[in-house]
């Protein structure tokens, strides 16, 4: 073992014992999987096909990975991908990667719609796959990924973010430690004002995002409370809001909806409340809310706002009436930095798109096949965060119709 890995593990020791978590919490769970140690002697060769979404990550920075090869459809997007993973080999299109013996995994960047057969031709190609969000558009899509991976005994795992924020490590640490008592109620929200901007390209030719129902996009927030607690959603009612805006017509979805607002019922019946919004005074945020009987959490209101925590109290005080409530303690979070720490390798201790998540899932991934082990958002956790959504669409088409959610986890 050469000494920089030496030091790696022991500085994670380190992190485990100074943060208070045990080391088994780690190991006990996919969920707090991070890698033991590095493996230095053992290199994954990945490809990345997407020059988009699919520059924003640090293959060439993980000491396990090699990147093998890149891909776009277009020349600039390839040059683009050639230039950040400093690599120059380059295909053309996913199926001329493929082939490519070299190649032992992926990493999929494309159009959501296009997710699904990328993913299944990549597993019938015998490569391991990290894909960005969402896993699926429709829930035959999910049975179709689900069944490819179980056929295949390949890795999956689905790139997101929300599951990776700083603050969603800090509140997966709080909720192992018992720090919310009994979870109550939860709350998301993912909101992207000015997404039409994304509708139409640069030749004004309609986008995959044309149209999007925001609920077919709902892995930001599904995923803040499903990726601490491990609990499915099983039942929604959801509402849509649209204005008959010149913009959403046509559409290949046939989506009226600018926004989407969803009420879950989970598999421990806490109740889940999720929006998804495209238009609007909105200010543009990615965040959850836990509250439970002990303490709670509410991520800020805005990127970079500061995150709050209220904890439960049994002294008396009144409200502005003159009514008799618990004086609760509200306290600014001071917000754990993790991407500095020993959960990440030297080369990814550093800050990263959508709350430094993007080194976490870099290293999530390459750690899983190094170490033979399931990632944390494997296939029926991509699915748990995706299924949701696109049932919740159905019910908003049909005024709220409360709906029953189908089940992946076998």
């Amino acid at each position: 073992m050469h000494s920089k890995t030496i030091n790696n593990a022991f500085d994670r020791r380190k992190f485990l014992s100074t943060a208070g978590i045990a080391a088994t919490a780690f190991a006990i769970s996919p969920r707090f999987a991070f890698a033991n140690k590095i493996q230095a002697d053992k290199k994954i060769h990945i490809g990345i096909i997407g020059g988009g979404f699919g520059t924003g990550f640090y293959f060439h920075e993980h000491p396990n990975c090699i990147v093998e090869a890149v891909s776009d459809l277009r020349p600039d997007r390839r040059d683009k991908l050639k230039q950040v993973y400093k690599c120059e080999k380059t295909y053309e299109s996913l199926a001329k990667l493929l082939p490519d013996p070299k190649i032992e995994a992926v990493f999929i960047a494309t159009p959501a719609p296009d997710h699904a057969a990328h993913v299944i031709a990549s597993l019938n190609a015998g490569k391991h796959v990290l894909c960005a969000v969402p896993a699926a558009m429709t829930l035959e899509e999910c049975h179709n990924i689900r069944d490819a991976v179980q056929r295949t005994g390949l890795t999956y795992m689905m790139a997101e973010t929300s599951a990776y924020r700083q603050n969603t490590l800090s509140v997966k640490k709080l909720y192992k430690e018992g720090a919310f008592g009994n979870i109550f109620s939860a709350a998301a929200e993912y909101n992207h004002p000015g997404l039409e901007s994304y509708f139409f390209d640069e030749k004004g030719s309609p986008t995959w995002r044309h149209g999007l129902p925001p609920m077919h996009y709902p892995t930001h927030c599904t995923s803040f409370l499903i990726a601490v607690t491990g609990e499915r959603l099983t039942h929604v009612s959801c509402m849509g809001w649209g204005d008959d805006s010149s913009l959403l017509k046509n559409n290949p979805y046939k989506n009226p909806f600018w926004n989407e607002t969803a009420f879950f019922t989970t598999s421990r019946n806490t109740p889940f409340r999720v929006e998804v919004n495209w238009k609007g005074a909105l200010r543009a945020v990615e965040r959850g809310e836990w509250r439970g009987n002990k303490m709670s959490f509410f991520s800020a209101l805005q990127e970079g706002g500061e995150h709050i925590i209220v904890r439960a109290a049994d002294t008396l005080g009144h409200d502005d009436a003159g009514f008799k409530n618990n004086s609760n303690k509200v306290e600014t979070y001071q917000q754990e930095v993790w991407w500095q720490t020993g959960m990440l390798p030297a080369s990814l201790r550093h800050n990263s798109a959508h709350g430094g998540s993007h080194t976490f899932i870099t290293h999530e991934f390459i750690d899983a096949l190094v170490n033979n082990r399931q990632p944390e958002v494997n296939i029926y956790e991509a699915l748990a965060y995706t299924a949701p959504g696109i049932v919740a669409h159905q019910s908003a088409l049909k005024n709220g119709e409360y709906m029953k959610i189908p089940g992946f986890d076998k």
